[in-house]
């Protein structure tokens, strides 16, 4: 049995330092109104071109981030390495606004693929679909309403762009990770998605889809994509996260009057990120799993399923994910214990990786206890230095 409670495996990497600054940073994020109070300065700073970085980069920035260019990763990149622990540089950008962020985007994704081929501590690339064209289109696309011709232009657009990434990242043999978006954008996206996966997962998994398990419409897509897989002769590369926009899905169903796309509760969201677990699992001669989560059940259940199956802990068909600064207790001790790890490392210019950083604050303040773990855990290593002094 896997256990994540070994601090000192789980914080090697940290100097004393490190430690109590990750404390006073975790201390703050515990505070909602706090929170709130930055995100709220930080959207007015970014709307008015005030500066920030002065006030972000030596504190979250620093600590969830891995700098702003591939170069200023490489310090962390070969810390993981130390450990086991791969690393994903993921150019967090998002929400594209002109085709000069849409260029910049996909010449930064490229020299991402480019430096995982050649750097055998970096297994995957990764994108978000936003990046990569306008909200408006792929949400006219999703709904499958008519686009005019500029429009189709720009929704074939987007089609050569992820398709270059993906023909890109298969003929240097490297595994891409195409993010999840919001619940209006997503079925045009799972669309260009599973052509390029049946262009280029012929002989394993290169293109991987992401699946938002809190969609209460996931497991019928997840099961829908492996027949398709099946009938089409390729591999299916499975990316598994609970979910990132909650709040915004459920307001947007309200107001516009369908169903709420969510699971109800937290129980029901877990149960079927569980069972998608085990649905691939049992099929990993086709599947590829990608299990991108901070849920400690869900980390020792794929480790389980896996011991289940026979599946070897450093079979290239199993991955766990955790996002740099967060979850080191269980990311670590899954490394030590042989199994393949891969932390997620955002980069990008202080002022376009905000948005990221929000969402990161957001999550650890809205997650019932997750920051009082990653805060008891610090705590508990704190005291075991002390002791051994």
């Amino acid at each position: 049995m896997i256990s994540f409670e070994n601090t000192e495996v789980a914080f090697k990497s940290k100097s004393d330092r490190d430690l109590k600054r990750a404390y006073m940073l975790f201390n703050m994020i515990s505070n909602n109104t706090l929170v709130y109070l930055g995100k709220k300065l930080s959207q007015v700073a970014l709307k008015l071109h005030l500066p920030v970085a002065w006030a972000v980069k030596p504190t979250i920035y620093k600590h969830f981030v891995g700098g702003e260019t591939i170069a200023d990763c490489m310090t962390d990149v070969r810390t993981l390495e130390k450990f086991n622990v791969r690393a994903i540089l993921d150019y967090s950008i998002e929400g594209t606004e002109n085709a000069e962020e849409i260029e910049a985007a996909m010449v930064e994704t490229l020299k991402t693929i480019h430096n995982a081929a050649k750097d055998p501590n970096v297994p995957f690339a990764v994108f978000k679909p936003t990046a990569f064209t306008y909200e408006h289109i792929l949400e006219k696309a999703s709904a499958g309403k008519s686009l005019s011709e500029i429009e189709k232009m720009e929704a074939e657009n987007f089609r050569n762009r992820v398709q270059k990434l993906c023909k890109t990242a298969f003929d240097n043999g490297v595994p891409i990770l195409i993010d999840a978006e919001d619940v209006a954008f997503q079925n045009f996206i799972d669309e260009v998605v599973e052509e390029n996966m049946e262009k280029f997962n012929k002989e394993r998994a290169i293109v991987f889809n992401t699946y938002q398990m809190y969609r209460v419409d996931r497991p019928e897509v997840l099961e829908k994509a492996y027949n398709r897989a099946l009938e089409m002769n390729y591999f299916l590369g499975a990316k598994f996260v609970r979910g990132a926009y909650m709040e915004k899905e459920r307001a947007r169903a309200e107001e516009m009057g369908y169903p709420d796309p969510i699971h109800p509760n937290k129980e029901s969201t877990d149960n079927a990120y569980n069972a998608a677990l085990k649905f691939c699992v049992e099929r990993i001669d086709r599947i590829t799993i990608f299990n991108g989560t901070h849920n400690e059940y869900s980390s020792k259940y794929l480790a389980d399923l896996m011991q289940q199956n026979n599946i070897s802990k450093n079979d290239q068909r199993c991955w766990f994910s955790q996002l740099f600064g967060m979850s080191d207790h269980i990311s670590f001790n899954l490394a030590n214990e042989g199994y393949n790890v891969a932390k997620y490392v955002p980069f990008g210019p202080v002022r376009s990786v905000l948005p990221y950083l929000i969402r990161r604050t957001e999550e650890n303040t809205s997650i019932a206890g997750q920051t009082g773990r990653e805060l008891s855990l610090i705590m508990k290593e704190i005291d075991r230095r002390k002791s051994e002094k």
